[in-house]
């Protein structure tokens, strides 16, 4: 993978691990979903790894690969009845619709420019495995069929960056359409899996309420909330002032006993929680590293919590995964009289997971370093 991926919030990429398993046809039901309330872009790509006459699909080559002239080119669909994929895409609602075919060593220099072509706004729905090398979409999601023991070339690398991978069956996909989101021009999946804002601390250190602190224009609480909105099921807020943050319209849970610390904000809103998995984030962490948050999710089957390590000792358990199943251990920790959040993982079963997120998972705690966040990522 590229270190200077482009990140692109506004694509949906769709992959496959095999040939003939229905990503065009997912393509397309979700373009007829979402093109209903937006202006959908699709593409297709096809990356060629040698100009030989060697289909890379296998078998006899169709001259898609020997007719391509320079590294790349871009092609516009117009019809919508040939019954080819771009066609397919065009037929199910997408407002324009591109084939790119291009070398697999250029497909950087390849995006940039249908970039350029589609325009900065346009919402992206596109088919490819290789794109994943080079750009980060906002979703990515891998048809697979389950009873397959080969994995494509191009899958093999990407499938491990596969945001949901899902299985073609007799009725369509094993995913529900709804679930699919476009938020403000971002695509997301939504988790059955409920997120709580940290937002009861005293904010000692800064002096002022950093729930409210300003970002991007908005209270940092919002900010946050913005981020989470579409991939959860549920969003809760953990505070013990109502009226401070009602006006973002959720549910605040106040602490069951004051003065308890974070580890009571987890308990009480665990215990109202409609999910039996939780993301619990502190509200000082301003960026919501989506993708590692769905690592951690994946990651929490038969176990209590999941925690992000960072570096060999450090972990953050204000951006953790608690199932429910570990409430009883947090109530009898408090019960003891103490408050440590690390005191529960003594109790539990916990997963530590290395996700390589030490840039993303910085909070603020002074007015100095919400100064320098502001200056490095406020728009």
């Amino acid at each position: 993978m590229t270190d200077d991926i482009i990140k692109l919030e506004r694509m949906l990429l769709i992959g496959s691990t095999g040939p003939n398993l229905g990503k065009t046809e997912l393509a397309c039901d979700i373009i007829k979903k979402i093109s209903k309330d937006k202006k959908i872009t699709g593409i297709k790509v096809t990356t060629i790894k040698q100009k030989d006459g060697q289909c890379p699909r296998g078998g006899q080559g169709c001259g898609v690969c020997t007719s391509l002239e320079g590294d790349f080119d871009i092609t516009q669909e117009t019809d919508s009845t040939s019954g080819k994929d771009t066609s397919r895409l065009l037929a199910a609602g997408a407002d324009k619709v591109f084939w790119l075919r291009v070398m697999k060593t250029s497909l950087k220099q390849a995006l940039a420019v249908l970039l350029d072509v589609v325009g900065p706004d346009s919402v992206l729905v596109c088919e490819s495995n290789s794109l994943r090398y080079v750009a980060e979409p906002g979703l990515f999601i891998m048809v697979r069929n389950p009873d397959e023991k080969a994995v494509k070339n191009s899958a093999q690398e990407v499938i491990k960056l596969a945001d949901e991978i899902i299985a073609p069956d007799c009725r369509g996909f094993g995913v529900d359409l709804d679930r699919i989101k476009l938020v403000d021009g971002k695509w997301r999946i939504m988790s059955d899996a409920t997120a709580i804002i940290m937002a009861g601390g005293r904010s000692r250190r800064m002096g002022v309420d950093k729930s409210l602190l300003p970002l991007n224009k908005k209270p940092m609480a919002e900010a946050i909330y913005e981020q989470l909105h579409g991939s959860f099921s549920q969003i809760l807020i953990s505070s013990n002032e109502k009226e401070k943050l009602a006006f973002l319209g959720l549910r605040v849970v106040p602490d069951k006993e004051i003065g308890q610390g974070p580890l009571m904000g987890i308990a009480s809103a665990l215990e109202v929680s409609a999910n039996e998995l939780n993301f619990v984030i502190a509200c000082d962490i301003p960026y919501v590293d989506l993708r590692c948050v769905r690592e951690m999710l994946k990651e929490a089957d038969g176990v209590d919590i999941v925690v992000p390590t960072v570096g060999e000792e450090q972990y953050e358990p204000l951006f953790a995964i608690y199932r429910k199943s570990s409430i009883k251990a947090i109530n009898e920790v408090l019960s003891a009289g103490q408050r440590k959040i690390s005191d529960v993982f003594k109790h539990c079963k916990v997963k530590y997971i290395n996700l390589d997120v030490t840039q993303n998972l910085a909070n603020i705690n002074t007015m100095d370093e919400y100064n320098e966040y502001r200056k490095r990522y406020d728009n």
